[in-house]
């Protein structure tokens, strides 16, 4: 009894320990949390609110919910064509820069060959390359190739912008599967794109995922290169939009604001879907026997 009543002090002083250091941790969290949801829930809250009102009373909640910010926004068809632009450009830069990194990452982390470690570190000078040094020379060569005015104009440049990064999340990836795998693989007849296709993509659904959801967000939140390309309202995309709504609506500040969110809520639903299927991904991946 004794020895059971010192195991049980023992744990509980032990738990008392691991509360008071984890304690710290749990307060940045609450911080940064804080720090990134309050500004979207008065964003929110402003939209419902008129500018007179929002002027009297920019914190608190509003007198009387003006759901016309947000409905009218939703009726028009401007609005849609703008997310209808933005989605087809995302989805295309995804499809496009996950494919080739894919593949290009597969032949550095599978294949030795000469020149490979010199040719993976010009990709990684990539990230190192800023935009905006290249928007001259890119404006002209997209002038050239007939791809102003043209979704490829920006699906293209953003997919090559895109490369470096991705191909180094999934090189990584891909060189920790276990040879063996390779091996075994390609005794029971699988050639190298077989087991690449059959085998490694299956199993690098978690980075395939992160790299996926990377690649939107990133596009979706591309204003400068479609500023660039496209001198046609027709194929603007939402942040385009957001700069002429915010231009034409400049002294209607809630409308503004419900502009905003609205342009905000397809990302952040992609993204807690993509969210979902990673997490899943990755429980499948631990838990597989």
């Amino acid at each position: 009894m004794a020895d059971r009543k010192a195991g049980g002090e023992t744990g509980r002083k032990t738990g008392r320990k691991t509360g008071r250091k984890s304690l710290p941790l749990h307060v940045i969290l609450v911080v940064v949390g804080a720090v990134m949801v309050v500004p979207l829930l008065y964003a929110v809250v402003s939209g419902f609110k008129s500018t007179d009102e929002l002027s009297r009373n920019p914190v608190g909640l509003p007198e009387s919910w003006v759901a016309g910010n947000y409905t009218d926004i939703l009726g028009s068809g401007d609005f849609w064509r703008l997310v209808g632009n933005s989605t087809l450009i995302a989805v295309g830069t995804t499809v496009l820069v996950v494919a080739v990194s894919a593949l290009s990452a597969f032949s550095f982390a599978r294949f030795a060959f000469r020149g490979r470690e010199t040719l993976f570190t010009l990709f990684t000078m990539g990230l190192m390359f800023p935009f905006a040094v290249a928007a001259l020379p890119l404006f002209l060569l997209l002038r050239s190739l007939g791809l102003l005015d043209n979704p490829l104009g920006v699906i293209l440049p953003q997919a090559a912008f895109g490369l470096p990064m991705t191909i180094i999340i999934l090189r990584g990836f891909f060189r920790d599967i276990p040879g063996e795998l390779e091996e075994a693989a390609t005794l029971d007849g699988c050639s190298s794109f077989g087991f690449f296709w059959r085998v490694l993509l299956p199993m690098a659904r978690p980075a395939l995922g992160t790299v996926s959801v990377l690649a939107v967000v990133t596009s979706w939140n591309n204003f400068f290169l479609p500023l660039l390309v496209f001198t046609d309202s027709t194929w603007w995309t939402i942040p385009i939009g957001v700069q002429q709504f915010q231009g034409q609506y400049s002294a209607d500040y809630a409308r503004v604001f419900a502009y905003l969110v609205l342009a905000m809520v397809p990302a952040l639903a992609f993204y807690s879907v993509a969210e979902r299927q990673l997490v899943g991904g990755l429980t499948a991946g631990a838990t597989k026997g």
